[in-house]
């Protein structure tokens, strides 16, 4: 396994794929990476918890396995599943054929051959670039009986099929875990991983993501559009947005060839960084207006 010497050096790898990362996150990344033990994200969507498994998938060249967690997730899903279509046609071709031996086509069944293999259980196989990257995202999406489930895998890094075996990864997989904090994650599963909450960036360090992620936008509209952006924040609104909204604003004031934030951009554009209405309706009239003066009078020195 590649071993990363320094926080610094893992900063600077990350940096390499416009993954801008503040020394408190970049140490825990790499204890993580040293102990080999779990990492738990979590944080406000949109503030680059999943992102930084692709980043770190990138620049240690591992392969990314991502289990996308939703309601009703259960272990079977995540786990194996059986490809039932091709046994049926195994079974009638047996049938066609005359093959007597129930006991040697049921293990022919259930045999790797027909075994379809879901993102917990490829991350326990062994892959030449390495132990992969295992992203299990919004974890908070699923219920307690999957999270039990997970706690065993995560504690032994193996995973057991009854129709086969117990199979147990050769090196345990880089472990990512994040949560949208849309409800608590048992202290139990915490407990096993390295945690750490992802906050809203600063003014300096949401400039730096995100003139490392659109280079091409002028610097006077990028501080115009992160001092917008953070003083949005400030308002009392549904779902405040994310970096990743600052991203895609950004790109779309690019798109249109703007040089400066004007109130008609802005409510011309407000669904690139708010998706609910209510919020959007908040911002009409005089109200970009007042935040635009706002955010610009940040921006002016002391």
């Amino acid at each position: 396994m590649t071993q990363i010497q320094s926080i610094d050096a893992l900063q600077n790898m990350l940096a390499a794929q416009n993954y801008v990362v503040d020394r408190s996150l970049a140490t825990v990344v790499f204890l993580s990476l040293r102990l080999n033990r779990p990492l738990f994200l979590e944080g406000e969507a949109g503030v680059g918890k999943t992102e930084i498994a692709k980043a770190l998938a990138v620049a240690l060249d591992r392969s990314l396995i991502r289990l996308q967690c939703y309601e009703g997730l259960d272990a079977a899903t995540a786990v194996y599943d059986w490809n039932f279509p091709a046994q049926m046609v195994a079974i009638r071709t047996a049938e066609a054929a005359g093959r007597a031996d129930r006991d040697a086509l049921q293990a022919e069944l259930f045999s790797d051959q027909y075994l379809i293999k879901r993102p917990l259980l490829q991350a326990m196989q062994p892959d030449e670039k390495g132990p992969p990257i295992l992203l299990i995202d919004e974890l908070d999406r699923t219920d307690a009986p999957f999270e039990a489930f997970l706690l065993e895998a995560l504690s032994d890094f193996q995973v057991t099929i009854p129709e086969l075996c117990t199979i147990a990864a050769p090196h345990p997989p880089i472990v990512i875990v994040t949560s949208n904090r849309t409800r608590e994650v048992h202290d139990a599963l915490k407990r096993r991983c390295l945690y750490h909450w992802l906050d809203y960036p600063d003014f300096n360090r949401e400039m730096d993501i995100l003139t490392a992620r659109v280079p091409d936008v002028a610097q006077n509209l990028s501080q115009e559009v992160v001092a917008f952006v953070q003083r949005l924040r400030q308002e009392d609104l549904f779902k405040k947005p994310g970096v990743a909204e600052t991203i895609d604003w950004a790109k779309c004031l690019l798109a249109l060839d703007m040089i400066e934030l004007s109130p008609e951009v802005i409510s011309d554009t407000l669904g690139a960084i708010l998706k609910y209405q209510d919020d959007i309706a908040k911002l009409q009239n005089s109200q970009a207006r007042r935040l635009l003066e706002e955010a610009r009078a940040a921006l002016e020195p002391a």
